[in-house]
């Protein structure tokens, strides 16, 4: 089965999809900083909020020290002035509540900011997953894809909230020294401004030193990542074979991996020279404000509010070791994430394709077809299936056989010659319309973690509890599900393993049955099948195959036999076309299929 998407505008340059979801807005994917700018620049009142509450909180931060230095001078006063001190401290308690009720909205906007964009990102890459095709799929490790899908997007979260809010933020504290300074000397100005200059210029050496490291560490995320779903998806395998100890000796090489990688991103945050620059600056700036004092140039109040004023680099300097380095990290996974976005795949929607309702007959015109770094694995493959006929496609296992049927729904694309459905190459078919049309259970079914009904009515959502039902006793499934307790609502698991393998074919025959296809491809699809159960079965997939075009992949003679051509695949290529007693007579290599 195929699942039906809504189709919508074809996708950017270098992003072609099977299927494109509607987007709200598209996304500039030429680089990860224009795709990133292109969903934040969706939220302008959020970064005002974060603009005017990192700068508020900058100027009520450095009101302290200037507040303070006037009430150190208030003190000195014989006696001491109780109004200046008085009104410093109510300056210094309504400018702090100030600064916290804008500080709330300043990190309440930065979390919602970088929620939203999470949000976003992470609805593009999963309409993006869903878009690609089966040969993406096939070469891509779903571990890998699973870590840029959930750690990777949480990192671009982070990246925004906290990275880009401290790093917005420190910037203000590092010019308001700067900016209040020549208040008391324009030469105090000196040592921030000199801080500043040599701040940014190691800034830049260390994220450049970073940048690459932050990218490994990513990467050897994916790839733990990518083990540790191997071995899941494996387990039977795994403790059948008794390689449990193996398989976590594998595992604590990839963690090792990523251990080291995380380490040398700490050594390098660890050999973070601004923070060596600020105790310099400090000193030198508290000297240069007491030689200042000696001269009579400025007061002792002006003194401690200088000193007050050089401490505010503290925390542009100490957040900057963690906000940056978030800030590198999420440039990192943005990296991973769109280039997951903009594999490209060869096949696309083809809105604009042919739509019509299917008759079914099927044309395979002197077709090839290879994977990709790989020897063909069909070649000139020809043969007519009319409409209604049911057709046997039978071979020695690698003949070819799935192949073959996968080309009729374009889960992959024919390297040479013609697949026509209704005289219509397949390529010229709107890729919606065509899968819609065409049911294929396959040997290995998969079903939801949902409910029975649920799963039958997969590729029909809309359907009525009474066709769900109708389905599943065509599919000779009614009688094991109303065993259950809850019945059509009991939960299955993943890949249905709490049911048999009978019980998931079954499962699927009806979902096929709900659907009403035109074309249906059976890919060994019994072969789990009881025999008790088989004959009913058989008998439901005759009466299902009645007036349509039925493709079967098998090897029981029992199918064979109805059938009305049989075709034989022997590497790749066709042997022999014919009736099963035809071909008993004329072709060895079909009789060996029954006879080894």
């Amino acid at each position: 089965m195929t699942m039906s998407l809504t189709s919508s505008p074809a996708p950017a340059p270098g992003a072609s999809a099977e299927f494109t979801l509607p987007q709200r807005r598209h996304t500039d994917r030429r680089s990860s900083r224009r795709w990133l700018f292109s969903y934040a620049i969706r939220h302008p009142f959020l970064w005002l909020m974060l603009a005017i509450g990192a700068f508020s909180n900058a100027a009520l931060a450095a009101a302290i020290p200037v507040l303070t230095g006037q009430a150190f001078n208030g003190i000195l006063q014989q006696p001491p002035n109780m109004t200046i001190l008085a009104r410093s401290a109510l300056l210094v308690l309504g400018s702090q509540l100030l600064r916290a009720v804008l500080q709330f909205g300043r990190n309440f906007g930065a979390e919602l900011l970088g929620q939203r964009m999470e949000r976003d990102i992470r609805d593009e890459l999963y309409a993006s997953l869903l878009g690609k095709s089966m040969t993406f799929h096939s070469l891509q490790p779903v571990g890998d894809t699973m870590a840029r899908a959930t750690n990777d997007v949480r990192e671009i979260n982070l990246m925004f909230n906290p990275g880009l809010n401290l790093v917005i933020g420190s910037a203000f504290f590092l010019v308001m020294p700067i900016l209040v300074a020549p208040r008391y000397s324009p030469s105090l100005v000196i040592i921030p401004a000199v801080y500043l200059v040599l701040y940014f210029i190691l800034l830049a050496q260390y994220l450049h030193e970073l940048q690459p490291i932050t990218k490994q560490v990513r990467q050897a995320f994916g790839s733990m990542n990518t083990r540790l779903a191997e071995v899941l998806d494996g387990i039977e395998t795994v403790k059948g074979a008794s390689q449990e100890q193996a398989e976590v000796t594998r595992f604590v090489g990839a963690a090792r991996r990523f251990r080291d990688a995380f380490v040398w991103q700490g050594r390098v945050e660890a050999r973070f020279l601004p923070l060596l620059m600020l105790g310099i600056a400090i000193g030198l700036g508290f000297l240069q404000s007491l030689i200042l004092f000696r001269q009579g140039q400025i007061n002792i109040g002006d003194v401690v509010a200088y000193f007050g004023l050089l401490q505010l680099l503290n925390f542009p300097t100490f957040v900057s070791l963690t906000a940056y380095s978030q800030v590198s990290s999420g440039l990192s996974a943005s990296d991973r994430i769109l280039d997951l976005i903009n594999r490209k795949t060869e096949l696309d929607q083809n809105v604009a394709g042919a739509a019509p309702a299917m008759t079914g007959r099927i044309e395979f015109r002197d077709v090839d077809f290879a994977y990709e770094s790989s020897q063909p694995v069909i070649g000139g493959v020809s043969f007519v299936v009319e409409p209604g006929k049911t057709v046997a496609i039978v071979g020695q296992t690698g003949a070819g056989k799935t192949t073959l049927a996968r080309l009729v729904n374009r889960t992959y694309d024919v390297a040479g010659g013609q697949v026509l459905i209704d005289d219509i190459d397949v390529r010229q078919w709107n890729l919606e319309a065509l899968r819609q049309q065409i049911s294929i259970i396959e040997q290995d079914i998969f079903l939801f973690s949902r409910s029975i009904a649920e799963n039958i009515a997969f590729g029909k959502p809309d359907a009525s509890r009474a066709e769900i039902e109708a389905a599943a006793r065509a599919a000779q499934a009614h009688e094991f599900i109303t065993s259950f307790r809850d019945g059509y609502d009991t939960v299955i698991g993943d890949r249905g393993v709490t049911l048999s393998g009978g019980q998931r074919q079954r499962l699927a025959l009806a979902r096929a049955f709900l659907t009403d296809p035109r074309i249906l491809i059976l890919d060994d699809s019994t072969s789990s099948i009881d025999s008790a159960t088989e004959d009913r079965i058989q008998r439901a997939i005759f009466a299902a195959a009645k007036g349509r075009t039925t493709l079967i992949i098998t090897h029981r003679l029992s199918q064979i036999r109805w059938a009305d051509l049989v075709v034989v695949l022997r590497n790749g290529v066709v042997d022999a076309v014919g009736t099963h007693e035809s071909l008993l007579r004329s072709s060895p290599a079909y009789s060996r299929i029954f006879t080894e």
